[in-house]
């Protein structure tokens, strides 16, 4: 699990590699991810808008943006926490994501809530120790 915390609000990611549909011999990889997000903090939020950026082993980068997650905006209040499950393919055995989301308090204040990076390693990585 990777973990981030800013400004009392955690959000957690858990990936996981998808053998049943991947298709090495294609070149195609894919993972799912579960983020679950957690308001420690005094506020209210709502989860406005996220940022991806996800990065394949030979170095391409696909940036993702867009309103809420999964079709949702969810409001959390104090102690409150979301879950959903998202997933992304990859042409590479390996790689990596990173992003952030957009929040907004129930005062109308928005600040950018940090996710982790975090490593999307397949069984079909090699892997060379020196």
């Amino acid at each position: 699990m990777f973990e981030r915390v800013t400004r009392r609000i955690k959000v957690s990611v858990q990936p996981a590699y998808l053998a049943d549909q991947s298709a090495p011999d294609h070149n195609h990889y894919f993972w799912a991810y579960t983020v679950q997000i957690e308001n420690d903090s005094a506020d209210t939020i709502q989860l406005r808008t996220r940022y991806w950026r996800i990065i394949d082993a030979n170095g391409r980068t696909l940036e993702v943006k867009g309103a809420g997650v999964v079709g949702q905006q969810p409001i959390l209040r104090p102690g409150e926490k979301f879950e959903y499950r998202s997933g992304t393919p990859l042409e590479t055995p390996s790689g990596m994501m990173l992003g952030a989301y957009q929040v907004q308090t129930a005062d109308g204040e928005s600040f950018q809530v940090d996710i982790p990076a975090f490593p999307l390693d397949s069984p079909h990585e090699s892997r060379q120790v020196h």
